[in-house]
């Protein structure tokens, strides 16, 4: 028997939370959305997940302050964030990597591209944790 993949969607357009979700869920995985980063640090704080997908403009912290407080808890090995976001401006982008993303999507996006790098994410942190790296300090 094998678990699915956990995947916690962080984005206040709740249509596009749903159509993510419907389309991760039909790809297999178990999907959690939420439509705050407060309520996402909540919600990740007691409940394992394998990926995060988020949203840079959210109602009351920035996708970037998110990113910021899970890179305090998990190393991008254990959780790797996607951001996926309409700000499409390169330095939005260099920005979104210095605060803890392991990939960076605009809006609009490919579902396929998503999922493609959704597995890619997954793949790589399988890979690292096999090889027990030890956690950055």
């Amino acid at each position: 028997m094998t678990t699915s993949r956990r995947i916690l969607i962080v984005e206040d357009d709740e249509p596009l939370a749903h159509l993510l979700k419907l389309r991760l869920e039909g790809e297999g995985f178990a999907v959690q959305t939420e439509t705050s980063g407060r309520a996402a640090l909540t919600y990740a704080a007691g409940h394992p997940m394998d990926l995060v997908i988020l949203d840079l403009k959210l109602p009351d912290l920035s996708g970037y302050d998110v990113a910021k407080q899970l890179r305090r808890t998990y190393q991008p090995w254990v959780l790797p964030v996607l951001m996926l976001t309409g700000m499409d401006k390169p330095v939005d982008q260099l920005r979104g990597f210095a605060h803890g993303a392991d990939a960076y999507i605009t809006k609009p996006f490919e579902p396929d591209e998503l999922v493609k790098t959704i597995t890619l994410l997954l793949g790589e942190t399988a890979r690292r944790s096999d090889d027990d790296v030890a956690p950055q300090r």
